[in-house]
Parts: C-alpha cells; structure tokens; sequence
C-alpha cells in the first residue's frame, strides 16, 4: 500500500487544485465534478512530469516525498484544468 500512497496523494491534492482553479477562473470552469476530473487526471500527470525533472514523488513516506506529491498534484490538475477550459473557450468562439 505504501508503493501507491504517493499516487493517491497527487490525484487527490489534483482535484482540489482543478477546483481551486475553477474557483479562480471562473469563465473556464467545467463545475465541480469537471474540474474534479480534469485535476485529478493533471494531479497524474504533474507528478508523473516531476519525477522526470528530478523531483522524487514516489520517494515513500518522507516530508520532501509527500510534498513533491502535493504539489506535483496540484499544480498539475490546476494547470491541466485552466488549459482545457481555455481551449473550450477558444473552440466555441
């Protein structure tokens, strides 16, 4: 379980951070459960990103690990939120 907690850690600080987004640009917001999506699918992808800049997010339980994990998460499902909201906005125009 200790293998996967890191994981889970990012998807979940993803999704706060897709509705911390949303709630910050509220024109490119696709609701909760959208934004929800979309972080936790940037929460994944943010982490899986640091850990190729040299960020060690599957380093276990240390303080530098699960930090990594958090804001790799965040970060990525906020930007990863804003990104596809600025897109939907440009397509429909």
């Amino acid at each position: 379980m200790e293998e996967y907690l890191p994981l889970i850690i990012q998807l979940i600080s993803g999704a706060v951070g897709g509705n911390v987004a949303g709630s910050i640009l509220k024109n490119v917001s696709f609701g909760k459960l959208g934004n929800s999506i979309l972080g936790i699918l940037g929460g994944g992808i943010g982490g899986y990103l640091l850990s190729y800049l040299g960020v060690d997010t599957s380093g276990g339980m240390d303080l530098s690990g699960i930090l990594g994990s958090i804001a790799g998460g965040g970060v990525g499902g906020g930007v990863l939120m804003a990104i596809i909201g600025l897109l939907k906005n440009v397509i429909a125009k």
